[in-house]
């Protein structure tokens, strides 16, 4: 048996979308478009060249902040510093410019964006 070589590339940023129990769920919040969301998303995916990718989830557990995106940052973006960063309450297309913005720098921490956006603030703390 031939060894297959384990291949370390640089990743894209990638989006975990939470589809689970409460997110995505009209009943939960019935004036989101949540298909229109997850939509828009993997067309952004899909016209990033390979830099964005998108995932959907069961239930990531925090159902009372829903809808639920976690961030995860790009190879290059952990190594400028950036981590996972759980986005919570993106029920509107303001909250999803603010995420997909934030990819395309790559997720890394301290981006304007970042500072900016209430979807963020509202995880963060409002820092």
């Amino acid at each position: 048996m031939t060894p297959v070589p384990i291949r370390y590339g640089a990743r894209p940023c990638s989006l975990v979308v939470c589809r689970g129990c409460c997110c995505g769920d009209a009943r939960k919040n019935p004036g989101t478009d949540h298909a229109g969301q997850l939509a828009r998303l993997r067309e952004a995916a899909a016209a990033s060249g390979g830099r964005l990718a998108v995932r959907t989830s069961e239930c990531l557990g925090p159902c009372a902040q829903a809808n639920i995106v976690v961030v995860q940052p790009s190879t290059e973006g952990r190594r400028r510093g950036g981590r996972a960063a759980w986005v919570a309450f993106t029920l509107d297309q303001d909250s999803l410019d603010d995420i997909l913005a934030w990819t395309a720098a790559g997720g890394r921490p301290g981006e304007d964006v970042v500072e900016g956006s209430q979807c963020c603030q509202r995880l963060m703390g409002n820092r």
